[in-house]
């Protein structure tokens, strides 16, 4: 399985990009950053989504990370991406919007929308969650004890 990442946003070099740098470098799969630079002015939201959507591999499934998502455990995101995987797709798309969050296009483009939770996380460390994510989720789906819960 293919990952892209698509993320309004530059990361800096610090603890939150070590720890993603951490994480990723743990999957077996193929990730890919794409950072999408921040738009300024009237419909940034608008001009945000566009780069967001053209970051997306045709034929991939697309999760949404927005605050308005459903929340999962870590088993459920795992058994989700694993029938993704099963079910033949390819590719998988995760998008995190910039500050002013996700439109309704990339909502509906979306195949599962997600939450980390009602708190406001900063963009940077919504990157490092998800990397720990996504290898706990390989951890699972591998039966590696990684996951204890």
């Amino acid at each position: 399985m293919r990952l892209t990442i698509a993320a309004v946003g530059r990361a800096r070099e610090g603890p939150m990009r070590a720890l993603y740098d951490d994480y990723i470098a743990r999957i077996p799969w193929q990730v890919t950053l794409r950072e999408i630079a921040e738009v300024d002015g009237p419909q940034r939201s608008e001009r945000e989504a566009e780069k967001l959507l053209a970051a997306i591999p045709d034929g991939a499934a697309v999760v949404a990370l927005d605050e308005t998502g459903k929340t999962m455990d870590s088993r459920k995101i795992a058994a989700w991406i694993g029938r993704q995987r099963d079910e033949g797709s390819r590719d998988l798309a995760i998008v995190i919007g910039g500050a002013d969050g996700l439109t309704g296009t990339i909502r509906k483009r979306a195949d599962l929308i997600l939450s980390f939770g009602a708190m406001t996380w900063p963009h940077m460390m919504v990157r490092a969650m998800l990397a720990e994510q996504l290898y706990r989720a390989h951890t699972i789906l591998t039966g590696h004890p990684y996951h204890r819960g």
